[in-house]
């Protein structure tokens, strides 16, 4: 890749996980589905590996609907490339998740996502997400 090239990619990951993390806070799950590959791996400690963007779909849906209001952060990204069409990155984290009816604070976390991303038919696209948390306070029952 060019100096250039890499830098219109590196600003396409970075519009990607912004968009994830909108969709995951408006509970835009469509929009959130489309953002990764079909055979995506997602990995959240405290929940079993999910094989597949569809599986991850599902339980993230069910753990953030309704019931739920949460607030994503995502920040000061370590994205390296490894070809062309496929990278690594690095986001810090601060996420925090909200009882919806009363507003209570359940969860506010920090630590990191581990992601890979694709490039496929012209576009970025997340292929692995794993979620190291370095400090969760929980303050109700999640």
């Amino acid at each position: 890749m060019t100096d250039l090239e890499e830098l219109v990619a590196r600003e396409e990951i970075k519009l990607l996980k912004a968009r994830r993390d909108r969709a995951a806070d408006t509970k835009d799950w469509d929009l959130y589905l489309s953002l990764h590959a079909p055979d995506h791996v997602s990995h959240n400690e405290g929940f079993p590996r999910w094989g597949s963007a569809q599986e991850m779909i599902d339980n993230v849906s069910k753990l953030m609907g309704d019931h739920r209001k949460t607030v994503h952060h995502s920040h000061t990204p370590e994205i390296t490339f490894e070809s062309d069409t496929k990278a690594k990155g690095i986001w810090a984290m601060e996420d925090m998740i909200f009882d919806a009816a009363s507003d209570e604070m359940l969860i506010h976390g920090f630590g990191f996502y581990h992601e890979t991303y694709e490039k496929r038919d012209g576009r970025w696209l997340f292929t692995t997400r794993q979620l190291k948390r370095t400090l969760v306070k929980t303050y109700g029952a999640f």
